[in-house]
């Protein structure tokens, strides 16, 4: 038997309220059903996984696990997509002749993957292959325990509440440093409309969808107002008591839950290090 095939797979939390690391397990090699099943439902229950020492992960290993999960999505910005695998979008800052081999400084505010599509990410697993020796971090919080701890007269304000969601009005908010979107490229992500606060279908708790510092608009309020009340409710979400902070190593690969979590990457000096990372992405359903 392979020796992530045990049927007694070791975890260990993270934080008190998100985040497990999976021990053990090679996912080089093709995981048998009852160590994929664990790992799901180690996911389903704690939001985000971390898998470390992965450093014999092929790029169509990576794209095999992933599938597991689901259908994988492809990237609105194909020129940020590695060259031989389009289904790898590339977090990078490394440069090579005079262009970027990935996007970089990606991920900057909180947020969850894909907001701004009809069907947002239901998941995300990123791979570290570079990492600078300080910061460069990756926090997560947890959107369900975010919703849970509101106060009854919070729950019932934004109740059936919803948010309008713009791309193309926040990536240049987001992404001050990068091109502009082409015609092309904002003609892939047209406005929608998402709820402030989403049934997962898998697990069927409430969490929050809120995330960033974005011009998006709560359907039906001024745009002020809705604003404030959007700042406030991640501001809440993204206390300490409900966040975990990951510092990367070369061979970390996380794997987070883009429909009750969100997550926000931290500076680091570009000017002096590397940071270059693979991530897979699964294709969600429209948010309910």
């Amino acid at each position: 038997m392979p020796k992530d095939a045990s049927p007694s797979m070791r975890t260990r939390n993270l934080a008190d309220v998100i985040g497990a690391e999976i021990l053990d397990v090679d996912l080089s090699i093709p995981l048998d059903d009852a160590t994929f099943a664990a790992i799901k439902q180690a996911w389903l229950a704690r939001n985000i996984l971390l898998f470390r020492n992965q450093e014999a992960l092929t790029p169509q290993a990576q794209i095999a696990f992933s599938r597991r999960f689901g259908e994988l999505e492809y990237h609105t910005l194909p020129q940020y997509t590695h060259p031989d695998f389009p289904e790898i979008f590339v977090v990078s800052n490394v440069v090579v002749e005079g262009k970027n081999v990935g996007a970089p400084r990606s991920g900057r505010n909180w947020h969850s993957d894909a907001q701004y599509r009809k069907e947002p990410s239901a998941a995300s697993f990123l791979v570290a292959k570079e990492v600078p020796p300080e910061k460069g971090d990756t926090m997560f919080a947890n959107m369900y325990a975010a919703y849970d701890a509101l106060s009854a007269a919070m729950k019932k304000q934004i109740e059936g509440r919803k948010v309008l969601i713009s791309r193309i009005n926040a990536y240049p908010i987001s992404y001050p440093s990068r091109p502009p979107l082409t015609d092309e490229e904002r003609a892939r992500v047209p406005d929608v409309v998402h709820p402030l606060v989403r049934t997962h279908p898998e697990t069927g708790r409430k969490a929050l969808y809120v995330g960033g510092d974005v011009a998006w608009d709560i359907v039906g309020m001024p745009h002020d107002e809705g604003r404030a009340l959007i700042k406030e409710l991640r501001d809440f979400a993204t206390q300490p008591r409900f966040v975990y902070s990951h510092h990367w190593r070369v061979g970390d690969g996380i794997l987070w839950d883009n429909r009750c979590s969100m997550h926000c990457a931290t500076p680091f000096d570009e000017d002096r290090y590397r940071r270059h990372m693979y991530r897979t992405t699964i294709r969600g359903t429209v948010p309910f």
